[in-house]
C-alpha cells in the first residue's frame, strides 16, 4: 500500500504518561491510519492501516481481545 504521509498530524493519547513510551496515531487524508512509537521522535518507522483494519483493531480493543492473561 502506498501511503501519503504529508497530511499526517500525529497525536498521543491523553492517557499517555510523561516517560515517552507512547504510541502516536495520525488519521491521514487518504483515509488510512498511521501508527508510530513516540520515543523515536518522528524518525522511526510508522505503520499504516486501512480504515477496515483500524476498525477491526478498535473492535478487538473494545472486546478485550488484547488483555493480558
Amino acid at each position: 500500500m502506498k501511503v501519503d504521509w504529508s497530511s499526517a498530524v500525529w497525536r498521543k493519547s491523553k492517557h499517555s504518561g510523561p516517560n515517552g513510551n507512547c504510541v502516536e496515531v495520525a488519521f491521514l487524508g487518504d483515509g488510512n491510519v498511521g501508527v508510530r512509537d513516540s520515543k523515536d521522535d518522528g524518525r522511526g518507522p510508522a505503520l499504516a492501516f486501512t480504515p477496515g483494519e483500524w476498525d477491526a483493531f478498535l473492535s478487538g480493543v473494545s472486546d478485550g481481545e488484547f488483555r493480558r492473561a
